[in-house]
């Protein structure tokens, strides 16, 4: 073999251990504790994902400042009861500054000090298959710093009250909090579900709601309000008066009361409902029927539908139970029957009366004959 073949093969040796240690070296650390979680996530590339292969304790905060997304595997990260503040920061993760963008995914977050997960100035915080219950000042905190939910489960969070994801921007940040929601989001409470802090520092929030999301989250006139795909109201919360908030359109509540039931749905600000769309939301009992709607609890002026909705607006629904018709059971006429047997005598009788007719016509007959000659 000449010296010029093996130099190529050598040279190629060369670029394929180059490249293939580098993926050696990721592999080569689990992620199965605090220090192993924490050594990942320094060492990691930009844009790369850390796999959990255990449950986790972690008793301090964790700030990120990079592209990351972290795999729960299905494992829990929970805070240990011996948690240790840095500089006053007691979250458990925290996507911190332009930055940084967190991804998790597939985890359990519970049990901390203050929130389970924040994006603080401007960072970005992505909820995939997440579930966060435990923490004593809330789950998540969009902090100056923006929040996508594709499929978030919040169990009870706060203390006194429920806090599930809190729209806030502190002293020191100079981003305005985003909150897109883009996929599922699911509570144990109805308590606070999006909560809007009110503080000096917030003026201005933004809300999204993506094409294709399952729940949706509305702002009206002065509240917050998370529902479902059929816009049914889910849960509400006030915003604070010096706080605006921006989110395309603007919509109003609209409750129905159907007996002693309440239903409420979001429609947009200025814009007419129908008569089906009302009645889309109600359900009936097999024996009621809708008899109209009307402005008030005693029936007596009809519910304008060319009307636009400006405000939260309340309909009452008449209802009336439908009494079920019974058809009136008809005898059917019965042909009556001649019970008689059936010999053939009567056929035979007949017969017989016609030979002797004709008999007698013969017999005639010849002594006509007999006479004349």
């Amino acid at each position: 073999m000449n010296k010029t073949i093996k130099f190529i093969i050598f040279f190629i040796a060369i670029l394929a251990i180059s490249f293939f240690i580098p993926n050696f070296t990721k592999a080569a650390t689990p992620v199965t504790d605090e220090s192993s979680l924490l050594s990942a996530i320094s060492s990691v590339g930009d844009g790369e994902t850390i796999t959990l292969q255990n449950n986790i304790t972690v008793k301090a905060p964790i700030v990120i400042q990079k592209q990351v997304t972290i795999d729960g595997n299905g494992y829990t990260i929970t805070g240990s009861s011996d948690w240790i503040s840095t500089s006053g920061n007691q979250t458990m993760f925290t996507a911190q500054l332009a930055a940084g963008k967190l991804t998790l995914k597939n985890v359990n977050l519970q049990n901390g000090p203050k929130y389970g997960v924040q994006s603080y100035d401007g960072a970005t915080v992505i909820l995939n298959n997440v579930s966060i219950t435990g923490f004593k000042y809330g789950g998540v905190l969009a902090n100056g710093g923006n929040v996508e939910v594709i499929d978030l489960h919040l169990g009870y969070n706060g203390t006194t009250a429920n806090n599930g994801i809190e729209i806030a921007k502190g002293a020191a940040a100079t981003n305005n909090p985003t909150l897109t929601m883009n996929g599922t989001l699911t509570s144990d409470s109805t308590e606070n579900v999006v909560r809007v802090a009110e503080n000096d520092s917030l003026t201005e929030f933004t809300i999204t709601n993506t094409p294709n999301t399952t729940n949706k989250i509305a702002l009206t006139e002065d509240s917050i309000v998370l529902t479902d795909q059929f816009n049914n109201v889910i849960a509400e919360t006030a915003v604070p008066d010096k706080v605006t908030g921006n989110a395309g359109d603007k919509k109003v509540i609209v409750t129905v009361m159907v007996n002693e039931q309440e239903i409420r749905f979001t429609a947009n600000e200025g814009t007419m409902i129908t008569a089906d769309l009302v009645s889309s939301h109600i359900v009936l009992e097999d024996n009621q029927q809708i008899d109209g709607f009307y402005t008030s609890a005693d029936y007596t002026t009809e519910f304008n539908f060319n009307d636009p909705l400006n405000a939260d607006t309340t309909i009452y629904a008449k209802i009336s139970t439908v009494e079920a018709t019974v058809p009136e059971e008809t005898t059917p006429e019965v042909e009556e029957k001649d019970e008689t047997p059936k010999t053939g005598i009567e056929n035979y009788l007949g017969l017989a009366v016609l030979v002797i007719i004709f008999s007698s016509t013969v017999m005639i007959s010849m002594k006509k004959k007999n006479i004349k000659g």
